[in-house]
């Protein structure tokens, strides 16, 4: 049985099925195996972790836990409750229509910030005026429907994780300063801070930022200089505000401390580095890597729930569950009518009817005609019965979102 146990009672002899820490972006250490030493006890509650969780069939058990089934459900339950509002954009122009352009926008974001990359690294001149021109782009996208930016993170590759993640995390923090109300001035300043947050990573050693597997802790602090670095070549780079600076300097800290580059605490913490760490550790879990099998958009949510108040805030997190809804874009759902579909638009009344791209039939178990149902239209009699994992059903949910 899996069960979840708080640091405490961790013990040598139990053996660990999830170290529950995908919370720290970067982090490839183990996270299976039996409990052999003490000291690894130590490490681990050194990084910050509150909870494991453990194999009672395959090591020690222990009375001080509760199963995993039990944490999903409490999660669930705050997912729910965290979802009742609707969300904050209403869209303006058809997801057709708006995808034509969001399209050309998501393609010449990944090849700016590039770009942009480059240059820093050679320690050419850098001109920031497309980046800002970009980051109106992306902004005036998101406002005229958002769904289709966030179809297009959905549809991303391994080997490009580094651009589109930085593309990815500006289009969530759009949405985010949209759904709170940020000043355009704050909010043009975050996503360009998202866009560069990762510009520090040019700096760090391509053995190390490219390897396929697990970082040794050396290699893993030399990894988060990259936070630091990000901070220091924006806050020399003309035209650069400093909103900007702070959202890409922040990103990797948490409330505990336990961040870094610099490990504050709370309120050492801004109002935007907490935002653009909520929104990276969205991101960085719920994508594919070549260590590190996504989670499903839901399990993501929830993850974020489960971290909150020790790592995340709490407030936040909840906020931002309500900005992207129950079943986020790309989420695959079970009907009641046992077909499986992909959301593709979110329902800025009701999260509980977004729109959906059926494929599929779980109860003959064979594909249907690919059809597309607004579960908000009237006369619509189907609602969704939970979200699904696309693993368990082998669908590649990419497919269904073009």
């Amino acid at each position: 049985m899996i069960k979840r146990v708080p640091i405490a009672a961790l013990k040598v002899g139990m053996y660990i099925t999830d170290l529950n820490n995908d919370w720290i972006p970067h982090n490839t250490q183990r996270k299976r195996g039996v409990i052999k030493k003490q000291e690894t006890i130590e490490k681990i509650r050194q990084m910050g972790v509150e909870f494991v969780y453990i194999d009672a069939s395959k090591g020690i058990d222990t009375q001080d836990s509760e199963t995993a089934a039990e944490v999903d459900r409490r999660n669930e339950s705050a997912l729910q409750k965290a979802g009742e509002q609707s969300p904050g954009l209403r869209p303006h122009v058809p997801l057709a229509e708006e995808m034509v352009i969001a399209q050309q926008i998501h393609s010449q974001a990944q090849g700016l910030v590039g770009e942009f990359m480059n240059h820093a690294k050679v320690g050419g001149a850098i001109d920031v005026a497309p980046i800002h021109q970009l980051a109106d782009e992306l902004q005036h996208s998101v406002l005229r429907n958002a769904n289709a930016l966030s179809c297009l993170g959905r549809i991303r590759e391994k080997d490009n994780y580094l651009l589109e993640h930085s593309v990815n995390l500006s289009v969530l923090m759009s949405l985010f300063g949209n759904y709170r109300s940020l000043s355009s001035d704050v909010l043009h300043q975050t996503i360009v801070g998202a866009l560069l947050h990762d510009l520090g990573k040019i700096l760090t050693p391509d053995e190390i930022l490219h390897k396929p597997g697990r970082l040794t802790p050396e290699e893993f602090e030399v990894m988060k200089l990259h936070a630091r670095h990000s901070r220091d070549i924006l806050a020399t780079t003309e035209g650069i505000g400093e909103l900007t600076v702070i959202t890409a300097a922040q990103h990797h800290e948490r409330l505990d401390g336990t961040g870094y580059p610099e490990g504050l605490k709370g309120d050492e913490i801004s109002e935007y580095g907490r935002m653009v760490a909520i929104s990276d550790v969205y991101d960085a879990i719920t994508a594919d890597r070549v260590y590190h099998k996504g989670m499903t958009p839901t399990q993501g949510l929830k993850k974020l729930l489960e971290w909150s108040g020790s790592h995340l805030d709490p407030a936040l997190v909840k906020q931002f569950i309500r900005c992207l809804g129950l079943y986020p874009v790309g989420s695959l759902v079970l009907l009641e009518s046992g077909r499986l579909g992909v959301v593709v638009e979110a329902n800025e009344s009701d999260q509980r009817l977004p729109t959906v791209r059926v494929m599929y039939h779980t109860k003959f178990r064979m594909p249907i005609t690919l059809d597309t149902i607004d579960l908000a239209k009237p006369g619509t009699q189907d609602r969704i019965l939970r979200a699904e994992d696309p693993k368990e059903y082998k669908v590649d949910v990419r497919k269904f979102l073009l």
